[in-house]
């Protein structure tokens, strides 16, 4: 046998043995509360469990209205006294302003770790319980928000406070030290242990994932490669897991957490939460495509009370509960033909993040990751077991969702024959931060935040892509559904041009009397250090992995951006930034505009007529640098994890040197004595002392006998 047959032969040796290992831990883990319930007898109603409506008769979830009306009257009108005060600071009689508030929403944007620590840093100098945000007067916001829609790596950040019941996001992100493990993000996610597919680590977290995925299909419910995503981001964003039990069997790893029973948290029941919105694009069922979707392509969103797109195109809703099930003009089958548990809030995560349509090979099985770190190889070898335990039939490169509109709007909606939807990342038609979702008119919002993570151009920063994506979609598209967007520059060379893509920047001041009414757009892009630092913010999409310093370090950016606003010619903050972002929270509740906050206007509006300057931004560093080069800190909490070990192998070390040590002395020793026993047998006899006193004795005693 030649060597490259043995190479060969050892290699399909170890895939058997490591596909044994996988079998076996499939069947020991306690993960299958993944799958879904089937045959479930479904609700006893005479008409669809499909809501539809047209553009001109849209109007909210009975849950949905009942929770904004709750939240508005009995908590955010408090926290908009806890936030502005009586107004004085910005010119205004907070007396005047009650009960006009304003209605604003939050959208944060998505392309993985990055984004959701992003959104992380930004929400936390939003957040009045950051008391250092509180201070800067930009923490506040996020409790006046109505609404909160996120995709891609924003849902991972959205999911993670929501299932953990809305904790403050410090505590989220690093852990409380008791009931809330930090965020995961220095275990990779795809080979937490190490870069080698045959790490025990790595099959132990890979086995779990499998035996939740399969309990799906076993139920009949088709999977993909989505299913397997959206449980590695679990193990990382999800409760239920921490360092301890990340490589066991002990708990289910946040399988089983539904999305449809969120409302069930206490402070969802409190309406402390803003309203919680994921989308996801999608593609024509059986197209196959493998790059950004149209413009056309149904949006899809899914909240804790429905699923399904405001799209005039489709404009029907399911209710959340009984996502999964097959349904043809709004019916099931039979009466027991519906399914429950499907709506996994990892699931949910997975599909608004699930870009392996532009990445996955199907036929080679290859997803174009980095070699070097393990990811490729890891990815592959899962995929593969996904493959070999699942139905060839299903699509793999998609997340698959039985179609509940089969049979609606057969005219306009792309999939009204499918008997699937193929779900893919939220920004797949290039609308990275979901803001359509925001202007859908029956939700009637007055502001929007928009955090916009996007790596557009050559150094990983926003260019208003998402932003010039979405005034297309709404222009093209969603004119009769949607409420239009204020004037924006119109290409990505103007946003950068104008420099808006690298500060924060009000669209939509000022209306005039006869244009159609658009909200305010507050926009908050990842941008460099005011100062003037090394940015460490503007990573790229497929990095799986940041040590805890680095983390730190790219929040602690976001945060100080989100605190600092700018102030034009300078690197310094603006020390009235928080209160110009009252000003324009407010703005719509006021019928004349203060003193202060028209300045405030002055310095952060976009005017199309009188655009500023990126020259009004200067000593801003652009190229990445990063924060823990080398992973001193991963070295560190090795360390740290390992001491135990280590302690014993110290020990162990210290022992075999001090025998070694030991033994060198001794044979040094027994060396000397050796060598000085040879020397007096070489001596010759006039060289040793007694014989000079014996031949002297013999002497004298001749001499007597003479005498």
């Amino acid at each position: 046998m030649t060597t490259p047959d043995i190479f060969i032969s050892l290699q399909l040796a170890l895939h058997i043995v490591l596909s044994c290992i996988l079998t076996f831990t499939v069947a020991q883990n306690p993960v299958d509360t993944y799958a879904p319930t089937v045959n479930v007898n479904c609700p006893e109603t005479s008409g669809s469990l499909v809501r539809t409506f047209t553009p001109q008769t849209q109007v909210l979830n009975t849950s949905e209205a009942e929770y904004i009306a709750s939240r508005e009257s009995n908590v955010i009108s408090n926290a908009w006294s806890n936030w502005l005060g009586n107004a004085s600071d910005i010119g205004y009689n907070f007396e005047d302003l009650q009960g006009k508030f304003p209605r604003i929403g939050i959208a944060v944007g998505g392309e993985g770790y990055r984004t959701a620590q992003y959104g992380a840093g930004v929400l936390l100098g939003l957040d009045w319980r950051n008391t250092t945000a509180r201070d800067e007067g930009t923490g506040g916001l996020l409790q006046v928000a109505s609404y909160l829609s996120a995709s891609s790596g924003g849902s991972w950040l959205l999911g993670s406070l929501l299932m953990n019941d809305w904790p403050s996001l410090l505590e989220l992100v690093y852990g409380n030290g008791g009931n809330l493990s930090s965020w995961l993000l220095d275990l990779d996610l795809i080979v937490p242990s190490s870069p080698l597919v045959s790490d025990g680590g790595n099959q132990a977290y890979w086995g779990s994932i499998l035996a939740s995925v399969e309990s799906k299909a076993t139920t009949g419910v088709p999977t993909s490669v989505t299913d397997l995503w959206g449980r590695m981001v679990a193990y990382h964003f999800l409760n239920q897991t921490t360092r301890g039990n990340f490589y066991t069997n002990q708990t289910s790893h946040g399988a089983g957490q539904l999305w449809s029973q969120m409302s069930h948290l206490p402070n969802f029941q409190n309406h402390t939460i803003p309203f919680p919105i994921v989308t996801a694009d999608s593609r024509y069922a059986g197209s196959g495509i493998t790059t950004n979707v149209p413009l056309n392509s149904t949006v899809y969103e899914i909240t804790p009370f429905e699923f399904g797109s405001w799209d005039p195109g489709l404009s029907a809703m399911l209710p959340m509960h009984f996502a999964g099930t097959y349904l043809t003009n709004g019916l099931p089958a039979n009466p027991s033909a519906c399914v429950t548990g499907f709506d996994q809030a990892s699931f949910v995560m997975g599909t608004s993040s699930s870009f392996f349509n532009a990445v996955l090979n199907v036929t080679e099985g290859t997803f174009g990751f980095n070699t070097d770190d393990g990811d490729e190889d890891g990815m592959k070898f899962i995929f593969d077991q996904l493959l070999s335990h699942t139905p060839s039939s299903n699509v793999m490169d998609a997340a698959n969702w039985p179609n509940p509109f089969k049979g609606v709007n057969s005219v306009t909606f792309q999939d009204s024959s499918s008997d699937r939807l193929e779900l893919l990342d939220g920004g797949s038609n290039l609308e990275k931060t979901p803001l359509s979702s925001l202007l859908v008119k029956a939700r009637g919002l007055d502001v929007v935040v928009v955090i916009d993570g996007s790596a557009d151009d050559g150094n990983l920063w926003p260019n208003g892509t998402s932003l010039i994506t979405s005034f297309e979609r709404i222009s093209s598209v969603l004119s009769s559904s949607h409420q239009p967007m204020p004037p924006i520059p119109g290409t990505a060379a103007q946003f950068v041009s104008t420099g808006v893509n690298m500060r924060p920047t009000f669209f939509g001041c000022n209306l005039t009397q006869g244009q159609p009414a658009y909200p305010i757009v507050v926009y908050l892009p990842n941008a460099p250090p005011l100062d003037g630092s090394a940015p460490a913010t503007n990573t790229g999409n497929t990095q799986f992995s940041y040590t805890s310093m680095f983390t730190a370090v790219f929040i602690n950016q976001a945060f100080w951006n989100t605190l600092g606003g700018f102030k034009p010619n300078t690197t310094s903050p603006d020390p009235n930034w928080g209160k110009c972002l009252q000003c324009v929270a407010i703005d719509r509740a006021v019928t004349l505009r203060s003193d202060f906050c028209s300045q405030c206007f002055a310095q952060y509006c976009y005017d199309p007529n009188n655009p500023p300057s990126q020259s009004e931004l200067p000593g801003r560093q652009f190229a990445f640098v990063n924060p823990d080069l080398g992973g001193l800190q991963k070295v560190t909490q090795w360390l740290e994890e390992n001491k135990g070990r280590l302690a014993g192998i110290i020990v162990t070390v210290i022992l075999v040197i001090a025998g070694i040590v030991g033994f060198i002395f001794w044979w040094r020793k027994r060396r000397a004595r050796r060598s000085r026993y040879s020397r007096v047998d070489e001596l010759r006899d006039d060289d040793e002392p007694w014989r000079y006193y014996e031949n002297r004795s013999l002497e004298l005693t001749r001499r007597m006998s003479i005498t």
